[in-house]
């Protein structure tokens, strides 16, 4: 599996049709997505998945680099649903297709997002294999040279595998994803009620051995996890830059926890979800401008994505160059 930093074709996103989980900002959710894809798409063609009828509310809200591909979905979490691609030693790239289960069921239907990285390669005409595990894309992150980093929160989790050993869970991703080395962190963000631990809201890699990771004062719930977790990267040789940043806001009258570290980095960018006052934002984009001073910093409302339980990271894909 490449690095996401790994030169683009496009990058695949899914147009949000869950009222369940939206409620009265469905259409704030909408104009969040639009406004991602848009920014993505001056550096690259996105590809929007959405449910037959909606390509022209699609295109109607995104710009011209924005192309809807009209396939049944039940949610618009395409990191984690869609398919998770690798490519070989000569060149060539395939799609693997893990299972999915809507975040251990907690959200139904979830048919059509079990199912929709297997059609979003057939439609593209690419390899494809079948992976033997539950795994969503927001729960893992690669340096592109065979280490991965998780949470046992997630990828232990009673709800995703319980029939399966670290061990065992360990050899899946060596076989499917090229991981010669996975690497544990313990436990992801308290606030992370929907995805139980993913590591995509607490760590991100900058370069091969380095990370950007949450970090949070001593009076925050989460200080003594983000403590521990330092250690585990320690312990693995993997050194970190802290994201101090983590806004707290309240979203169609809910608390939410926002943070920047969910960005993603598309071909020359890196497209971040800002949350929170005018010196946060601020802080977070410069804290990643620094982590990644070759590429564009573009910040996009965040806090609508953060209170459907993700960011910017979790509603894309990159398919490799």
């Amino acid at each position: 599996m490449p690095a996401e930093w790994a030169p683009h074709e496009r990058t695949l996103m899914a147009w949000p049709t869950r009222l369940e989980l939206w409620g009265a900002a469905l259409d704030r959710a909408k104009d969040q997505y639009a406004q991602t894809a848009n920014a993505i798409a001056r550096f690259e063609p996105v590809t929007m998945v959405c449910n037959p009828g909606d390509a022209a509310e699609v295109q109607a809200r995104t710009d011209d680099g924005v192309e809807p591909l009209e396939l049944a979905i039940d949610d618009s979490w395409l990191r984690d649903s869609g398919p998770i691609y690798v490519v070989g030693p000569d060149g060539r790239r395939a799609g693997v297709h893990f299972g999915f289960n809507s975040w251990g069921e907690k959200f139904r239907p979830y048919d059509n997002d079990a199912t929709i990285g297997t059609r979003i390669l057939e439609h593209f005409g690419e390899p494809r294999y079948e992976a033997p595990l539950i795994l969503e894309g927001g729960s893992i992150a690669v340096d592109g040279t065979g280490t991965l980093i998780t949470t046992e929160q997630c990828l232990l989790h009673p709800t995703r595998n319980p029939d399966r050993t670290r061990e065992e869970i360990e050899d899946v991703l060596r076989e499917h994803l090229g991981a010669e080395r996975v690497v544990w962190l313990g436990q992801g963000l308290v606030e992370d009620r929907d995805t139980d631990g993913h590591v995509d809201l607490i760590a991100a890699f900058t370069k091969p051995g380095h990370v950007l990771l949450q970090t949070v004062a001593p009076d925050n719930p989460n200080y003594e996890n983000v403590e521990e977790n330092k250690r585990r990267l320690d312990a693995a040789g993997i050194e970190y830059a802290p994201l101090d940043v983590l806004s707290y806001l309240t979203v169609e009258g809910e608390p939410v926890a926002a943070t920047a570290m969910n960005f993603y980095l598309c071909n020359g960018g890196a497209v971040v979800p800002v949350a929170g006052t005018p010196e946060e934002q601020e802080r977070a984009l410069a804290t990643i401008a620094g982590a990644y001073p070759e590429r564009e910093i573009v910040g996009v409302p965040g806090d609508v994505l953060a209170y459907g339980g993700g960011g910017v990271h979790c509603i894309t894909q990159q398919v490799p160059a």
